[in-house]
């Protein structure tokens, strides 16, 4: 794995540095591990889009003006992949996840900027949670091994 990563049979922990590359590559290695390998396809693709929607997030705003580390663990229960994630970016707006609901659609270029990746984190998860700790940000959930992600 290139990332900072140790797979503890039903529990992985990887560090990845906040950059976009960063994030593409240590997605790839969390689908390598055998932790997320032995999910159904469509419990993987569900890790995959949530994963990737909220490391982005982590990129595209804590991580906007400063760099930092994002902090993952992935522990599989039954079916049932519990995550959490935690960096050291700028807290969320108001210190609360977005909403998640989409605005009414207009024409193209009327179109907002972000909004429908918390929309698929909201509809994919379970439990989602956000909290601030000592300049910490965290955010845990569930997903159900056995969703599609459609």
């Amino acid at each position: 794995m290139n990332a900072k990563a140790r797979d503890l049979s039903s529990t992985i922990r990887l560090t990845i540095p906040g950059r976009q590359t960063a994030v593409r590559d240590g997605l790839r290695d969390l689908l390598d591990t055998l932790l997320l390998q032995s999910l159904p396809e469509d419990g993987r693709g569900t890790a995959e889009i949530v994963l990737a929607e909220a490391l982005n997030n982590i990129v595209e705003h804590a991580y906007a003006h400063h760099d930092g580390e994002i902090e993952i663990t992935l522990q599989l229960r039954q079916n049932e992949l519990l995550c959490r994630i935690s960096d050291t970016g700028l807290p969320m707006p108001d210190g609360k996840l977005p909403s998640g609901v989409l605005a009414p659609l207009g024409a193209f270029e009327d179109l907002p900027e972000g909004g429908f990746g918390w929309h698929l984190i909201r509809s994919l998860t379970k439990d989602l949670t956000y909290s601030r700790d000592n300049g910490r940000n965290l955010l845990s959930f569930r997903l159900d091994t056995q969703q599609s992600p459609a």
